[in-house]
């Protein structure tokens, strides 16, 4: 759960699985793993989960995501993109022309992406 981004204590794992193991058998199958992991997307906070994303770019806290920062994530990522590409990127989304990403930036991004 942790890999997934889940801060669960213990105390927690406990009561998640004896919700879910309804024959009492102390192990948690599979289809009782998916049904823990479905109730805790489902109550997961969307603008939460953006700004922990915006937290994994602003990694020094400045509220703004600069094209070091993209640089640096790009490559964490394993992708191969040159400086022109990323610099792009935050121009197509750079709103107040400052040359960086700030939170509310971010978020209007995140919120395009999902829209369908």
């Amino acid at each position: 759960m942790r890999a997934l981004g889940f801060q669960v204590t213990k105390k927690e794992v406990i009561a998640l699985v004896d919700d879910v193991d309804v024959h009492r058998s102390g192990r948690v199958e599979f289809n009782d793993y998916m049904e823990i992991m479905r109730r805790k997307v489902l109550a997961r906070d969307p603008d939460e989960e953006i700004a922990r994303a915006f937290q994994l770019f602003d990694e020094d806290g400045t509220g703004k995501i600069t094209l070091r920062k993209m640089r640096r994530v790009a490559k964490e990522l394993g992708e191969n993109l040159g400086d022109d590409e990323l610099q792009a990127m935050i121009d197509e989304f750079d709103q107040n022309q400052d040359g960086e990403i700030d939170m509310s930036e971010f978020f209007a991004i995140m919120k395009q992406s999902t829209e369908f």
